[in-house]
Formats: C-alpha cells, sequence, structure tokens
C-alpha cells in the first residue's frame, strides 16, 4: 500500500473500533437496564426493553427516508448511577465517532460512501430485521447523536412539539448574487431577484433561511436547583432522556399530542432580526431589519 493512502487506511480502521466500541458499550447499556429495570415512557408506544434497543441502535437508513432527515425516538427513562455512567461511556464513545468521521470527512471525503456500506457487516446481528430489503447503509449521523441526560433529579417534565425551528446563514450580497447566477438566468422571476439585489450595497448582510422539521421539545424542572442557581432546562429530544431516579420512579410527565401542530404555535418576536418577507424567494434569502444586523 501506498504512503498516500495510509492515513485514509488508519483512519478508516481506528473509526471500525470505534464503531465496535460504540456498539459494545450500547449493549452494555441495555444489559444493565434488562437485568434491573427502571420505570420507563415513550411516546406513542410500549416502554419496553426491545424499545429501548430499538432506540439506541436504530443506525440505518430506512426505504425512501431523506439523508438529512433523523428518525426520533421519544421517551423518559429512570436511570440509576450504574446506568447513567453506562450512557456517559456511551456517548464518549459517539463524540469520538463523530470526531473521527470530521476527519475523514476534511482529508478524504469519499471515503464516508464506503464507511455506510462497510461498518454495518461488521456487526450482522443489528440488522438482520433489514436482510433481502437492501437496506443496510449506515445513517451516521443517527450513530453519533448524543443521548440526553438530566443534569439532576426532575421533578416534573413537560413536552411539547416545537414547530418554529430553523437555521439561519448568513451570506454577503455577492455569495447571493452567485447563488441567483447558478440558477436559470433566462428565467424572468431570476432576473428580477438579480435587478433587486444590484440595488443593494455590497456592504449589506444577508440571511438563508432554512425552516427545520417539528420535532419535540422536553421542560426539565430540577427538584432542587443546580449549583449555578438553574431550576429548569429545555433540550430538543431525538433519544430518550436519562432521568436520575435512585428509586427507578419518573418523574410527574405531560402527554403531548400525537402530532404536531400545522400552525405555528409561538408568537413572531417583537425583535426579530429578519424582515419577514423574503428579499429573494427562490433563495429563502431575506435582509436584516434596519439596525438589527
Amino acid at each position: 500500500m501506498s504512503q498516500a493512502h495510509a492515513p485514509a487506511y488508519r483512519l478508516l480502521a481506528e473509526l471500525e473500533a470505534t464503531f465496535d466500541t460504540l456498539i459494545e458499550r450500547t449493549e452494555a447499556l441495555l444489559a444493565d437496564y434488562a437485568r434491573s429495570p427502571g420505570e420507563a415512557w415513550a411516546f406513542q408506544d410500549e416502554a419496553t426493553t426491545e424499545w429501548l434497543r430499538h432506540a439506541l441502535l436504530d443506525f440505518w437508513y430506512q426505504d425512501g427516508q431523506d439523508g438529512r432527515a433523523t428518525r426520533s425516538h421519544v421517551g423518559l427513562v429512570a436511570a440509576d448511577d450504574t446506568l447513567l455512567e453506562r450512557v456517559a461511556t456511551v456517548n464518549a464513545a459517539k463524540a469520538e465517532f463523530a470526531a473521527l468521521l470530521a476527519r475523514i470527512r476534511e482529508a478524504h471525503p469519499p471515503l464516508i460512501a464506503e464507511i455506510k456500506a462497510v461498518l454495518p457487516f461488521r456487526h450482522p446481528e443489528l440488522h438482520q430485521h433489514l436482510r433481502g430489503s437492501g437496506l443496510a447503509r449506515l445513517h451516521l449521523k443517527q450513530c453519533w447523536r448524543a443521548i440526553p441526560v438530566a443534569e439532576a433529579p426532575v421533578a416534573r417534565v413537560r413536552l411539547a412539539w416545537y414547530t418554529s425551528g430553523r437555521s439561519i446563514k448568513r451570506l454577503t450580497v455577492r455569495e447571493a448574487e452567485q447563488k441567483l447566477l447558478a440558477l436559470d438566468t433566462d428565467a424572468p422571476h431570476v432576473r428580477i431577484q438579480l435587478h433587486k439585489l444590484a440595488g443593494l450595497p455590497s456592504s449589506e448582510p444577508l440571511a438563508q433561511v432554512q425552516g427545520q422539521a417539528p420535532l419535540m421539545r422536553a421542560n426539565l424542572f430540577f427538584t432542587e436547583p443546580l449549583d449555578d442557581g438553574r431550576t429548569r432546562r429545555a433540550l430538543n429530544v431525538a433519544l430518550p432522556v436519562f432521568i436520575p431516579a435512585p428509586r427507578g420512579r419518573l418523574p410527574d410527565r405531560n402527554e403531548p399530542p400525537a402530532t404536531p401542530p400545522e400552525t405555528r404555535t409561538r408568537a413572531r418576536r417583537r425583535d426579530e432580526r429578519l424582515e419577514s418577507e423574503p428579499f429573494l424567494p427562490s433563495l429563502r434569502i431575506h435582509r436584516y431589519r434596519h439596525g438589527m444586523a
């Protein structure tokens, strides 16, 4: 093997070893839970040990799944100190897996496709349910996303759909122009937007807005204030939340609606920094309100 390929080979070997560690630590967590299960709750499901196994080992693409989308497994698990230590070791392996992936994406991008296809065969028992369906590719984000953990015992949990999420990417006028020029510049609507853009000063910042899929958010209300004085924490929930519970009981909780609301549930903030209507609709690019860039 040439020296040029050695770094890629070593990174792939490291990633394979880290993936093995992730699986082993997750299996150890599940074994501990099966021996002494605390109370658990699953959203729209029965909170069995098999449900927890599926939630924590759901690393695969499903037929027709958007590569940018991830599946959620919303739930709560009452955890003793031993189980919380297991979760910490799993999250450490996930963090290492994510860091190695980032290095590979930067140095050897073509390896990513190979990783998605090769790693599953190291643990064929994990995807037997996919056998014959051709769905053996890893969903890398579902591998490395962390298991959420409450920092301290919780008195109550309130779950609610969050439908107002969005990502905002700051752009220059020149960058916006390049994006427009990549479209069909013969189209009248694109020419109109190019003309509008030409009227802006080159120094004006713009913002490209991408709406995000609805997600579940959990508000945790701690039994006692934390050392820094906080009494609550809000977090997005894609995997079961493990909650410190020495007696194995879950805190009071609500039952959120089965589906997210069809309309925005939160009023727009008065200090909204972006204009409500897109300046360049084809690219979802907005101007900042005067003095709020």
